[in-house]
């Protein structure tokens, strides 16, 4: 086809209305997911109630989720490339609705773990999908930079929308419907899904290569589980030798894909500076942002003892903040600079969290808004701009490779926020000393978390159950406020790392020429 003939393709695309449509439906699948990964928080103190789990088991409900899916994006964004990314989205989201129910109904930590996990395998198919499909819609480069927007607007802000829908179930049904909610949404999804989104995939993909998916599955999920365990434990011989393990099927899975002719995820992208530092700062930013809304909601819910919805009502700023930035993030990024954008929203965000490490009990809504604004803010400019960075660095044809990179540090950054801050929340909560005359079994459950706080204070006397949770009480705060200043510092070191990394980086502009 000629040049003039491809241009002709694009610009009847870009004028075609459908698009928005078919944007509509891709939105609709990456803010379920992004707020399935959050709605868990407001739920925990009810989950941990019915299934009492013990620390670890909640530690592990809520981030294998996130775990199975860094671990998979890369493998299902090049099936997507190879199948159709239609085809895999369909699929992912009749998966996605069934596991909900599974998780709905779980009736032992066991078996919400594996729920959970089941669940980010079809969460896997879902994301990679969305970012692929806007990437061969949309060919204009600025109008693909506002879809762009639009769709990490819903990433970002899903993760503050959750606590919001969770809060409304959670006062007004058990703790299970949170996740049923997923069925009917997939049910419209699927049935629009079908009749507006167009298939797409990479006319010469090359086979699908099993013991690289495989490698990418074991050295994600092994290597951040060693990381979670030694935050929380310390450093042992078992989780040493499982993250050694975890590395050395990441370095196999990297070596691999340099000599594979047809690979799942072309290596040679982190050799651009721009591309390396986007990955970066997408991943730091949603460190930041999912472990301050996880946390915040244990804190609002259990310190401060305001009501699911209440709760989730102060976090709702930062998803208006998240979805305002997203829009405007392109036009920020063309008009000033890629480098400006993205290190001001780092640097939002990091102050988001540096105000939370002065909250306390007595606290006031308006100090706890302001912070969940900056926040969002901050998350929905440097996610959405780093996304676009990511997606416009290669040809069409790879355009699920490259999603599952971008998705990959989202839902990595999820993972170890959860993980790693949650550590620092645990360590140091673990520490408080209980009130003289409390019962061992009590003290033990005590420890174990503040949900188990409140539940094992309930047979005791008033004036010692009082007691006890005062001191658990003041211990969680102690560690959430840690948790943020370690926070917040990653978050700065990374605005200013950005700011290097992504010096002369631009946005496209214009008719992109790459019509298959």
């Amino acid at each position: 086809m000629t040049s003039s003939g491809r241009h002709q393709m694009a610009r009847s695309a870009v004028h075609h209305p459908g698009r928005w449509l078919a944007l509509g439906v891709l939105v609709l699948a990456v803010l379920l997911v992004a707020v399935d990964a959050t709605v868990l928080g407001l739920a925990t103190p009810f989950l941990s109630e019915d299934l009492q789990p013990s620390g670890t088991q909640l530690l592990w409900i809520g981030d294998v989720y996130s775990f199975v899916i860094a671990g998979l994006l890369v493998s299902m964004g090049s099936l997507g490339d190879r199948i159709g990314r239609k085809k895999l989205l369909l699929t992912g989201a009749v998966a996605f609705g069934a596991v909900s129910v599974l998780n709905a109904y779980a009736s032992s930590p066991e078996m919400m773990i594996l729920a959970r996990a089941l669940l980010g395998v079809a969460g896997a198919t879902l994301m990679p999908s969305t970012l692929a499909l806007i990437r061969n819609i949309f060919h204009d480069a600025e109008e693909r930079s506002f879809a762009i927007g639009i769709w990490g607007a819903a990433a970002s802000a899903g993760a503050a929308v959750g606590p919001v829908v969770g809060g409304f179930l959670l006062e007004n049904f058990w703790w299970g419907s949170v996740f049923l909610i997923n069925v009917p949404v997939m049910l419209v999804l699927v049935l629009v899904g079908i009749k507006l989104l167009p298939e797409s995939k990479d006319p010469s993909p090359g086979p699908w290569d099993l013991l690289s998916v495989g490698l990418s599955l074991v050295g994600m999920v092994s290597f951040v589980y060693a990381v979670k365990e030694a935050a929380a434990h310390g450093l042992a011989w078992g989780n040493g030798l499982t993250g050694l393990a975890g590395l050395a099927a990441i370095l196999w899975f990297v070596r691999r894909q340099l000599t594979l002719p047809s690979p799942l995820l072309d290596m040679r992208l982190f050799h651009h500076r721009g591309f390396s530092g986007a990955v970066l700062a997408d991943l730091l930013t949603i460190l930041g942002l999912s472990g301050l809304v996880f946390f915040l909601s244990q804190f609002l819910q259990l310190v401060q003892e305001r009501s699911p919805l209440e709760s989730g009502l102060i976090e709702l700023p930062a998803a208006a903040g998240a979805v305002a930035a997203g829009l405007a993030a392109g036009y920020v990024a063309r008009r000033v600079s890629v480098r400006a954008a993205v290190t001001g929203g780092l640097t939002a965000l990091g102050l988001g969290l540096l105000t939370c490490t002065v909250v306390t009990a007595d606290t006031g809504v308006p100090m706890l808004v302001a912070a969940m604004i900056v926040g969002g803010l901050g998350a929905g400019l440097a996610f959405t701009v780093t996304a676009d960075v990511i997606l416009s660095s290669v040809p069409k044809e790879q355009a699920g490779a490259a999603s599952a990179v971008s998705e990959t540090a989202y839902e990595l950054g999820a993972a170890l926020g959860i993980a790693l801050l949650g550590s620092i929340v645990t360590g140091i909560y673990r520490g408080f000393t209980v009130p003289p005359g409390t019962p061992a079994d009590v003290a033990d459950a005590a420890h174990d978390s503040l949900g188990g706080a409140v539940e094992a204070a309930e047979p005791l006397p008033a004036d010692q159950a009082a007691s006890l949770l005062s001191a658990a009480q003041n211990a969680f705060t102690d560690g959430f406020q840690a948790a943020a200043w370690v926070g917040s510092v990653v978050l700065f070191a990374t605005a200013v790392s950005a700011w290097f990394m992504l010096r002369g980086q631009k946005l496209a502009k214009g008719i992109v020429d790459d019509i298959v």
